[in-house]
């Protein structure tokens, strides 16, 4: 399988394609062309683990029934009922469109260059487009979860720490294996590992003349500009490395197998020690890939205009709202984990505006805001007090860290809203705001950040034995979460 046939599964599902259903047999395979003039091969797995009702096993009664007579009477007297009908193909009438309705149809963010029709920023999707995308991607992923994809491998990404002399030694290891195991593949390693002592590139051709040209070093222009290049990648650290992979590769991500070398491994769910049967099992059996929601952040700067006095909730949902020229993009950047505005150096604490879609939700006073996916809820979210969650619910969790109040609570948002994290215009200082912790940029009063659910989903590889209680048993291996010594029982 290619990063292109994952790619084509998820904008396939996110335009709102006609989708075939799963075959009812227990195992059938499709195959198709492939970039590589290979095939992607989809395996569904029959059975399920669930018992059935007695009911259910009951043989459908074969005979034919006469159809009942027709009659004037009204299908219904229930409005519920009437508005239902359009399921069943039928026109709705005399029903005009609600406030909701009609801004289900308007774009929530500014657009000063006029690029909403020909970006795939999801901010400038209306609020309709963006529910109808993450809906698609949860059936995607729902679909994924069900399957085993067989994987053609051929070009191979491995990312490590290449500062840490150990992991140096592991990618070592492990491209040495997989340029052993199949004269087909091609492995790139970091381009720094060119002229690394302890990688010693030199030293695996002259011990192989026929790693000669299948031993490849990418750079993060490569990965940008040619993500497709890559079958999988080859995550070998801890939850960090995991995350620099989400990072390099901004658009489309390759199914990611995430080897365990680090200290926690929310992410990591293969053991490092046994890569040569997992590597071989996955490519011979197949994968199932879970996808993870991410977010597209972009920066937002206000634009100098002549006058006093501006206010930044007039701008963004007040009178001004329809202004496109008050703002304008800064960088816009995927993320896995949260993206979170902070005081920075500055020793006062910040003064934030929250908004949702069009409203504004309040303004926040503290030393900063982490808006996290569900998948980061147990990164700073949970530092900062917020709650734990599980990765596959399609929400948006937002906690403030160190508010200067009693009643802010961490709230959970559908992954459906779209977010605005501002610097209001009087505020004392300016405020900070990082992307998994990563390029950390300055937020001059005036400036926001856009959150939404970015169309480009995280593909992790699960393993085939993979366990619904993986999550938890993490979260206790990991956090002791609700451990304590057993109460006694009366005797």
């Amino acid at each position: 399988m290619t990063t292109a046939h994952l790619d084509d599964l998820i904008v396939a599902t996110i335009n709102g394609r006609q989708e075939s259903e799963p075959p009812t047999q227990d195992t059938e395979s499709i195959t198709g062309p492939s970039s590589h003039d290979d095939a992607l091969e989809v395996i569904f797995e029959g059975g399920s683990s669930g018992r059935r009702r007695k009911a259910s096993l009951a043989t459908p009664f074969s005979g034919k029934t006469a159809d009942r007579p027709e009659n004037g009477r009204r299908t219904t007297a229930c409005i519920v009922h009437s508005l239902l009908e359009k399921h069943d193909g039928k026109p709705v009438k005399d029903h005009s469109a609600s406030y909701e309705g009609l801004s289900q149809e308007r774009r929530v963010d500014k657009d000063p260059h006029a690029q909403a029709d020909q970006t795939q920023h999801s901010r400038l999707l209306t609020k309709k487009e963006i529910s109808d995308m993450a809906f698609g991607i949860r059936e995607l992923s729902k679909k994924l979860s069900q399957i085993r994809l067989k994987l053609h491998v051929r070009n191979i990404f491995i990312l490590g720490k290449a500062h840490d002399e150990d992991l140096i030694k592991n990618s070592r290891e492990t491209t040495c294996w997989l340029l052993t195991k199949d004269p087909n593949y091609t492995v790139y390693v970091e381009q720094t590992l060119e002229a690394n002592n302890i990688f010693d590139a030199a030293g695996l051709l002259q011990v192989n003349p026929s790693f000669r040209g299948r031993l490849k070093f990418w750079t993060n222009e490569l990965c940008s500009q040619n993500p497709e290049t890559f079958d999988v990648v080859l995550a070998l650290g801890g939850d960090g490395t995991v995350l620099y992979a989400s990072w390099l590769f901004q658009r489309i991500v390759p199914p990611i197998f995430a080897f365990s070398l680090g200290s926690l491994g929310f992410l990591t769910k293969f053991d490092y020690d046994l890569y040569p049967q997992t590597l071989s099992r996955a490519f011979d059996e197949g994968i199932t890939v879970n996808l993870r929601l991410r977010f597209e952040a972009t920066i937002m700067r206000t634009q100098k205009r002549v006058g006093q006095g501006r206010d930044l909730v007039e701008e963004l949902i007040g009178e001004e709202c329809e202004d496109h020229h008050t703002h304008r993009p800064d960088g816009t950047y995927n993320i896995l984990n949260e993206v979170v505005v902070d005081r920075g150096p500055n020793p006062t604490m910040s003064s934030i505006e929250l908004f949702g879609d069009d409203e504004h939700f309040t303004t926040v006073q503290a030393d900063g805001i982490c808006i996290a996916t569900p998948t980061g809820s147990t990164a700073y979210n949970l530092a900062a007090g917020g709650s734990l969650c599980h990765p596959d619910n399609p929400v948006i969790l937002v906690t403030a860290i160190c508010a200067h109040t009693l009643s802010f609570r961490p709230i959970i948002l559908p992954d459906t809203m779209v977010l605005r994290s501002g610097v209001p215009y009087d505020a004392r200082t300016s405020s900070w705001a990082s992307f998994d912790g990563r390029e950390r940029v300055e937020l001059k009063p005036g400036d926001y950040v856009t959150i939404s659910a970015s169309r480009f989903p995280y593909p992790n590889v699960l393993p085939l034995d993979r366990r619904r209680t993986d999550w938890i048993d993490s979260i206790s291996r990991t956090l002791q979460w609700n451990s304590r010594q057993r109460q006694k029982a009366f005797k």
